[in-house]
């Protein structure tokens, strides 16, 4: 990551939210979570009671499950790795929880093997003294399997806690077991809202072709979902496929200017993620029976717009004479160079206001080269002593601490040239990366037991995150 420039195209947003192409990214591994839970595993895990076990369907010798559970203890202040891991890889899940101790709700996980034919209940959370982390999402080799990730603990002294990792991989129960509740003609929706969304309701429109759907107005909804919880459900009895939209309601009471188009089946369930201009479908129901299985009836995109956005094919939307890409491809700092954003910049600011970011871009680069240096120099003095390692831990913090001066900087040339909320959005995305990018590399120099520096560093990459974090929730 040695161009972090990326982040800076920051105003350049013209990354318009209605682009993304929610087919374009497929599922990826939970590797912060996967990084923290095999973290704690390694460093503090009683090794003669783990439980490690691995079932296979007896007809074709596949894995249909594998269950990794390991009791452990430390102190409360080694956990700091799980909040942030499971901070990360949410947007990947399909169901998350943070219980705190006091919440008197327990937690079993279904485990389905035998093709569907036997399932059992492990029990995650079994009193309301434990802390829990738990998530849910698709196994990325095999869609029909699910990860779920979790790890709970109580307090046994004033520093120290001891809990159990849960690792499971298992056959997916939405496809092998009936819910009781919902009938054979039953559609349902279960959405959810990713964490850069403050989105309180959502409305239904539905009607038997794609045509009528589009021909409907403004205010021939069927049903309100409000958000509760960052959870959003709706339900309907039919007899035969229909088609349906569902609508975000702006906080000043119109509608948005986009919308997702789905089919309704009977006795299915949808599956849907929120975010700022794009969601996270569900694959597997397209396949089975949406718009990839070729039984869809919808004629056209799934994600419209009423004015600014043409209705086109699953090619690259252009909007403004600015070509839409996936986020996977502007993410990556090494791709972008300085010439890049300059004259990006050139051209949607006045002058002065360019040369202002060209030069804090290039302070932010020299000092983002700098503390991969250091981090690289911490890694050849692992067997060191603590006290030769505090003063590079200080350094990156100093560094650290620089660059968020250039990003207040940013945030301010951003704001009195008026760009729009999502281009502000966009802005505060590359900036979180990039303290994500750092607390990646403290993780790959941790050793058992942080120096006072890093432990700082640590806290403050985290308090900084969870600053832009809410900087950008506002928009």
């Amino acid at each position: 990551m040695k161009r972090l420039i990326i982040m800076l195209l920051i105003a350049c947003s013209a990354i318009t939210t209605a682009s993304a192409d929610p087919t374009a990214t497929p599922q990826k591994k939970a590797k912060s979570v996967i990084r923290s839970l095999e973290g704690i595993i390694a460093f503090y895990a009683e090794k003669g009671i783990q439980t490690l076990s691995v079932t296979k369907n007896p007809e074709t010798g596949l894995i249909e499950s594998s269950e990794r559970i390991a009791p452990f203890t430390c102190q409360k202040e080694d956990l700091w790795t799980i909040p942030i891991g499971f901070s990360e890889d949410e947007p990947l899940s399909y169901q998350y929880m943070h219980l705190l101790p006091g919440n008197t709700e327990l937690f079993n996980l279904k485990v389905v093997t035998n093709n569907g034919q036997k399932s059992k209940d492990v029990r995650i959370r079994t009193n309301s003294k434990q802390e829990m982390w738990f998530m849910c999402c698709k196994n990325p080799d095999n869609p029909q399997l699910r990860d779920a990730y979790a790890i709970v603990w109580e307090e046994t002294t004033d520093k120290n806690v001891a809990g159990t990792v849960y690792m499971i991989t298992s056959l997916r129960p939405d496809l092998y077991t009936k819910n009781q509740e919902t009938a054979k003609n039953t559609f349902r929706i279960d959405g959810r809202v990713g964490y850069d969304l403050t989105d309180s309701l959502y409305v239904v429109y539905m009607a038997d072709t794609s045509e009528e759907l589009d021909k409907q107005a403004d205010d021939a909804f069927i049903a309100y979902m409000p958000v509760k919880n960052k959870r959003f459900s709706f339900s309907v009895e039919i007899d035969k496929p229909k088609v349906g939209r569902i609508r975000t309601v702006m906080p000043d009471g119109s509608l948005c200017h986009l919308w997702t188009n789905l089919d309704f089946v009977p006795g299915e369930t949808y599956q849907i993620t929120t975010h700022n201009g794009y969601y996270d479908e569900d694959r597997d129901y397209e396949r089975r029976v949406g718009r990839y299985s070729g039984k869809s009836l919808l004629n056209k995109r799934q994600i419209r717009g009423i004015d600014d956005v043409s209705v086109v094919d699953d090619a690259d939307m252009i909007i403004d004479n600015v070509s839409v890409v996936d986020d996977a491809d502007v993410m990556i700092a090494d791709t972008v160079g300085v010439e890049d954003v300059e004259t990006y910049l050139g051209r949607i600011l006045p002058p002065e206001e360019a040369a202002k970011i060209s030069a804090r871009v290039k302070t932010i680069e020299a000092d983002v080269q700098m503390i991969d240096e250091t981090f690289d120099a911490i890694k050849n003095m692992r067997n060191t002593s603590y006290l030769q390692l505090e003063p590079h831990f200080k350094q990156i913090l100093t560094l650290s601490k620089s660059i968020d001066t250039h990003f207040q900087g940013l945030v301010k040339v951003a704001k009195d040239n008026c760009l729009s909320p999502n281009e502000q959005v966009e802005m505060y995305k590359f900036i979180i990366d990039m303290y994500r990018y750092q607390n990646k590399k403290l993780n790959e120099v941790r050793t058992i037991r942080f120096t006072k520096s890093a432990q700082k560093l640590q806290k403050y990459i985290t308090s900084q995150i969870e600053k832009y974090l809410d900087e950008m929730s506002k928009l």
